[in-house]
Parts: C-alpha cells; sequence; structure tokens
C-alpha cells in the first residue's frame, strides 16, 4: 500500500492545552491525536512529526510527547518504527475528512443520530423554578432529618474493619440483612405486618419499587383499576408498561369499591392500585368496610392490590389504620412503604412487602438496573432503627408536621376561604384543596411565582370532564410555621389581584 504523503496541520491550534486541567498534558496530547485521526485530518499510514518537532510546536517537553506517542501505538492509533518515526496505523478505516467547526473544537453532537421512542415528559406538581418558599405536594423537611446520628453511625460503619469487606463488596440484592430485619420488626409493630425478612426488598426509594413491581406483573394492554384522580407517578410507570387504566370514583370514603366490582364483571383486571390510608391525591382513608370488600373482590376476581403506603407514619388524628397488607391471606396484596419521607428525598430507601417468590423475582430483576443498593447507607440506617434513634425522630417529625397542619389549615381558612374550601387531614404532609369556579389556578400561580413562592397551577390533577383546574395538593410539612404564614400571606394577595 502506497504511503500518504505527509499532512501539515497547525497541531497548536488543534490540539489546545490546559495546563490547569486535571487530566495531564501527555493525555491532552494523546486525546487531541485521536480526535483529528477520528475527525479525518491525520487518515491511515500519515506520517507524524517527530516527537522533539511536535514538542516544540506545542510548547512542551520532548518527553511529555514521547510518552503520548506510545500510549497511542498501546492504543492502536499509531505505529512507531525506530529512526523512521510515527505514522497514523495502516489498519484504521478511511474516514472523510469534515471541515473545521468554527469557534470550539470540541462538541458533541446536538442531537442523537438515530431514532428512538420517545419519552413522555415525567409529571410534575410544581413547574416553577426554586423559590424562596414553595407549597409542593407534600415533602418533608429535611431541615428535621437526624443528619448528625446518621453522619456518625454512617462513619463508624465506614470505619469497622469487622464489617469492611462485606459492606463494601458486592451484597445481596435484596438489600443488607440487618435493614429487612429491623424493617419486620418496625412494620410488625406499627402496621401489624407479619412480615419475615425473606418478605422484604429494600430498593432506592419507592420510585424504584414501583417500577421493578410494575415491569415484574404488567404486559402490554393489561387493565390497571386507579383512582379518578391518582398518584400521576403509578399512572406514568403504568401506561409506560403498555397498561390501559381505568378510573373509579373516588368519595369522602375513599375508592368507590362498587365501581370496581362492577367493571370487574365486565372484563378482567390485573392490577389495582390504591393508596388506602391517606389517599392520593385527596388524603381521604379507605372506610373499613371498603378495605374488607376490596380484599374479597381480589380474590374472587383473581387481581393483584398493589398497596401504596406513601406516608404511613405521619398520622396526627386518631390511630393510623392498618394497611390491607396486614389482613391478606392470599398472598394478592403487595407492600410498598419509604424511609425517604422519615429521613429526606435524597436518601433514597423504599422497600416492598411480599411473598418470597415474588421477592426473589424482583432481586433478579433489580440486577438489570441496580446491583444492590447502598450497603453502608442501609446498615446505618438498620443501626439507628435498633438504637431507637429512627423511632424517635419519627414521633419528633410528627409532633412538628402536625403543628404545622394546624398551623397552615388555621390560616388558611382565615385569609383565603372565600376562594377555596378543604377538610382538614387526618394525616399525610398535605392539604387537598378545592377552589371556587371564579379562581384561575393558572394566574394565581403566576402571581405567586412573582412574590416568591411556588405552587402547581392544577392541571396535574384535573380530570377531563373538568372544563378548568380547581384542585391542588398544598404541602404543609417543608416550611416552618413563620414561613407557612408568609406563603398564606402571598397565596392571599394573588387570589385577591387574579
Amino acid at each position: 500500500m502506497k504511503a500518504a504523503s505527509p499532512v501539515t496541520l497547525p497541531y497548536a491550534t488543534l490540539i489546545p492545552l490546559d495546563r490547569q486541567a486535571p487530566n495531564g498534558l501527555s493525555q491532552q496530547v494523546t486525546t487531541g491525536v485521536i480526535r483529528l485521526i477520528q475527525q479525518g485530518l491525520l487518515p491511515a499510514d500519515t506520517k507524524l512529526p517527530g516527537t522533539r518537532t511536535l514538542a516544540a510546536l506545542l510548547g512542551l517537553h520532548r518527553q511529555t510527547v514521547v510518552v503520548a506517542f506510545d500510549e497511542l501505538e498501546t492504543q492502536g492509533w499509531i505505529q512507531q518504527v525506530a529512526s523512521k518515526g510515527a505514522r497514523i496505523s495502516s489498519r484504521l478505516p478511511v474516514i472523510e475528512p469534515r471541515p473545521l467547526p468554527a469557534g470550539a473544537v470540541r462538541q458533541l453532537a446536538a442531537r442523537a443520530g438515530f431514532a428512538y421512542e420517545a419519552v413522555p415528559t415525567y409529571p410534575t406538581t410544581v413547574r416553577a423554578p426554586r423559590l424562596p418558599l414553595v407549597l409542593d405536594a407534600g415533602s418533608p423537611d429535611s431541615r428535621l432529618a437526624p443528619l448528625a446520628a446518621l453522619a456518625r453511625k454512617y462513619r463508624t460503619v465506614c470505619l469497622r474493619a469487622s464489617q469492611r469487606q462485606r459492606l463494601l463488596g458486592y451484597a445481596d440484592p435484596n438489600a443488607s440483612l440487618a435493614l429487612r430485619r429491623q424493617l419486620a420488626h418496625y412494620l410488625h409493630q406499627t402496621r401489624g405486618l407479619p412480615a419475615q425478612v425473606e418478605n422484604i426488598l429494600v430498593t432506592r426509594g419507592s420510585s424504584m419499587s414501583l417500577y421493578l413491581l410494575l415491569r415484574l406483573l404488567l404486559r402490554a394492554g393489561d387493565t390497571v383499576v386507579v383512582g379518578e384522580r391518582s398518584y400521576h407517578g403509578a399512572d406514568y410507570a403504568c401506561r409506560q408498561q403498555g397498561a390501559h387504566l381505568e378510573r373509579v370514583r373516588v368519595d369522602g370514603q375513599g375508592l368507590c369499591v362498587e365501581e370496581v366490582e362492577a367493571l370487574c364483571r365486565r372484563q378482567a383486571v390485573r392490577l389495582l392500585y390504591v393508596t388506602p390510608h391517606h389517599h392520593y391525591p385527596t388524603t381521604v382513608m379507605l372506610a373499613a368496610d371498603r378495605r374488607i370488600k376490596l380484599l374479597q373482590l381480589a380474590e374472587q376476581y383473581d387481581f393483584i392490590i398493589l398497596e401504596d403506603d406513601y406516608d404511613y407514619d405521619f398520622h396526627y388524628d386518631g390511630a393510623p389504620i392498618l394497611p390491607l397488607a396486614s389482613a391478606d391471606r392470599t398472598g394478592r396484596v403487595l407492600y410498598l412503604g419509604s424511609l425517604s419521607k422519615v429521613l429526606a428525598p435524597a436518601f433514597r430507601v423504599g422497600y416492598v412487602v411480599a411473598p418470597p417468590d415474588i421477592i426473589d423475582a424482583l432481586g433478579q430483576l433489580r440486577r438489570h438496573i441496580d446491583h444492590q443498593g447502598d450497603a453502608v447507607l442501609e446498615q446505618s440506617i438498620a443501626e439507628l432503627f435498633a438504637e431507637g434513634e429512627l423511632g424517635s425522630h419519627v414521633k419528633r417529625a410528627r409532633n412538628h408536621y402536625q403543628q404545622r397542619r394546624d398551623v397552615f389549615c388555621t390560616h388558611l381558612r382565615e385569609m383565603a376561604s372565600p376562594w377555596l374550601s378543604f377538610e382538614v387531614p387526618a394525616g399525610g404532609l398535605a392539604v387537598w384543596v378545592r377552589f371556587a369556579e371564579k379562581v384561575n389556578l393558572g394566574e394565581v400561580a403566576a402571581h405567586c411565582r412573582l412574590l416568591g413562592l411556588g405552587i402547581g397551577d392544577g392541571q396535574l390533577f384535573q380530570t377531563p370532564t373538568e372544563r378548568r383546574a380547581h384542585h391542588l395538593r398544598l404541602g404543609f410539612a417543608a416550611l416552618t410555621p413563620d414561613e407557612l404564614t408568609r406563603s398564606v400571606e402571598m397565596l392571599h394577595e394573588a387570589l385577591i389581584q387574579q
């Protein structure tokens, strides 16, 4: 093969060097030469300048270029022959040279060069940019998280030599045995769930739990029953699996099981998604008779109940209602829970309670996207459970949130009652509010943003039969009583202006 003629290039321009960059100068030379080959500017068999010449052109020590050339040869980009210099490898395919881009030399493509199925945008409740105050759909206050205790415990676990190899290596995809033991005990004590270790899978948050379960259980065309208004994340995840959603009414006693039964008579139902303790988004509790009937219907019509108990730990008025899963004897109720609202949203710790065969299948499926969780964090949380620290934190946080609920609801009634109505929620982290027909929630949300308050525009909770959005979840837990007072004052001002 005839050797290509030497190519003279402005190497000093085409291989820009940054002496402050974390990657060394020799690595930058290596990367620069590879980029010129990939752009077709250095074709196969092209003779390169000698190391001394290129070093002078780039203003470098010759040894820096020697190291770069050795690396290029090791990777197969160039061939070096003693006394003959270096050439671009003759085995490389021909690349048509392209015009040099104006401006920056390094720039990734603006769009993918291939077709793919578009992914719908995940629905969110507050689309405003970060503002000083936000009444979201119900987040905990991260400022209350037991960070000092968790940080101390995390450090202790990391430095504990006896467990270092086990915790820092590959582990069980179902999560830390210690945490599953503590969760089994905690769920039995607080929720009446007779769960054992083999019934629990710990995930990186309830969103992962939900995804894994739906990926395992649903096939395209399956029917999933949800409330007329339901958790948007669950709706989204079901649609992503190709499921068909059937909606039933939700009234003051929760999901209308008569409509569920009527639907089951007409067609096969694969799964029913329900948030019985504090229905999302309306916060109402599923009545006792409906709970019993729902379990009977699941057995009679052979469908799965997916019970999402996202904020069970925060109930203020009377005793919390035990989950459906605590009364399940046929293995049809799958239970989702989360510690992210107990700790803080950044600590992604969720869990599934299910029969052992489902847990095993989920563990195998989980390996495809996440081999395991954070073993050190899981061990730390397990020890905080065992020492009673997490239980104490939940009680402290519950007291704070109950006080905030009361302050928020009082101010809403005093300052905003002409424009809205609501029931004081028995638990949870948000209030379900219905705005009057005269209120344009889009305009109110825009006014609030100008004042420094983020609220949703209601479209996420709007049903197809409603001409305009009139409902919002207004979260109170993430703000202090003083911040809640200011928030309601801003909301009041925005309502007056719209």
